[in-house]
């Protein structure tokens, strides 16, 4: 937790102590960025910073080919015992602006007080989800987009052998709405409902999920900090979780995502952190990086 937040609080001070004679280099080293993103290929595509917790299925205006691959690891304070999560991911775009999702989510529990039953290890589920991209605005750099995830929620590892396979079914319709302002600047509102079906006993639970995001893209780079908030209504309560992060870039498709949560009220989740490595593969900075410059005048 402790070096999360150093490492995030670095790319503060590095983003506000930029000299001011870097100015006009920032913003030239922006646009070649962007021209990447925008400019090169078809169709039109607007650059957004995406979430790393609650991250999309795929790039909104995904281009027909694109495909990543994610893995994460995180760990929660719930008081009673720690719960260590890993997830496998990976998304494509088989046409222009339509992204699909496979995701293995697993959980791992670890007792910290004696006496007291921790939930057994698991793999969570099987995540099937699909996005399409039904806006693209380049001149106002705003982009909408719906989606749909279905996860099969699984039983415990002891009990694969004594119970139904398929515990419960989470059906989740979104809608993301994103918006860049200037070069640096994204905004994004992820939100919809989430209902959850125990096959079991047939009892239905539902929350709504708003998450809104606020992310500065440090300039000339894939590198950015931002603030995450995740929120959840039922039955009337608001809870919600504070996840500052930052984003790395590693080499031309190798990109790390760090991410700490802060719940407003800590009745049974404490403190967490969470690692996303991203993998791009096909994905080469430098090809459209010189191609982008034959766009862009004055910039080396």
């Amino acid at each position: 937790m402790k070096h999360a937040l150093f490492a995030w609080s670095l790319c503060f001070a590095a983003m506000l102590n930029a000299q001011p004679g870097q100015k006009d280099e920032q913003e030239r080293k922006d646009s070649l960025f962007i021209v990447e993103v925008e400019e090169i290929l078809e169709p039109d595509k607007v650059l957004h910073a995406e979430p790393l917790f609650i991250d999309l299925i795929r790039d909104l205006g995904a281009r027909k080919g694109e495909k990543e691959w994610n893995v994460g690891l995180g760990l929660t304070d719930r008081n009673q015992y720690d719960r260590y999560t890993a997830l496998i991911e990976y998304e494509w775009a088989p046409i222009n602006r339509l992204g699909f999702e496979v995701e293995l989510p697993f959980s791992f529990y670890y007792r910290t007080l004696s006496g007291v039953e921790s939930p057994g290890s698991k793999l969570n589920s099987l995540k099937l989800a699909s996005q399409y991209t039904f806006l693209v605005d380049g001149k106002r750099a705003l982009s909408s987009a719906i989606g749909y995830i279905h996860e099969f929620e699984l039983p415990e590892f002891k009990a694969y052998s004594n119970s139904t396979f398929i515990q419960g079914h989470i059906f989740n319709p979104f809608w993301i709405t994103a918006k860049r302002w200037g070069n640096n600047l994204h905004t994004l509102l992820y939100t919809g409902p989430v209902i959850e079906r125990n096959t079991v006993t047939a009892q239905v639970h539902s929350h709504w999920q708003i998450n809104s995001n606020l992310h500065y893209l440090i300039p000339g780079t894939r590198n950015f900090v931002g603030l995450e908030l995740n929120k959840e209504l039922q039955a009337g309560v608001l809870k919600t979780t504070l996840r500052p992060q930052m984003r790395v870039g590693l080499a031309d498709n190798l990109l790390v995502g760090i991410v700490t949560g802060v719940p407003l009220k800590r009745e049974t989740e404490r403190f967490s952190t969470f690692l996303r490595l991203i993998y791009e593969p096909g994905h080469s900075f430098h090809r459209s990086h010189s191609r982008a410059k034959q766009l862009v005048p004055g910039i080396s």
